[in-house]
């Protein structure tokens, strides 16, 4: 088990996570290509989380709104 990373960060990631990899078509379609290939939920939820922080990164440097172009 890796427990590497900001704790409190993973810990308030996790619920948006979630949602997204329902709601949202990037992260979703991100989340069910990492299951199909056979990758466990939870890892592939967690490689979700990242991108998912990754785009926020993304965002907040180049000061833009939600794009799904981009991601």
């Amino acid at each position: 088990m890796t427990g590497g990373g900001r704790r409190d960060l993973r810990a308030r990631l996790f619920m948006p996570t979630l949602v997204a990899a329902r709601h949202n078509p990037v992260i979703r379609g991100f989340y069910q290509r990492l299951v199909e290939q056979g990758i466990a939920k939870m890892v592939a939820l967690i490689a979700a989380m990242r991108k998912l922080l990754t785009l926020l990164n993304l965002m907040l440097k180049k000061n833009e709104d939600w794009n799904p172009e981009i991601a």
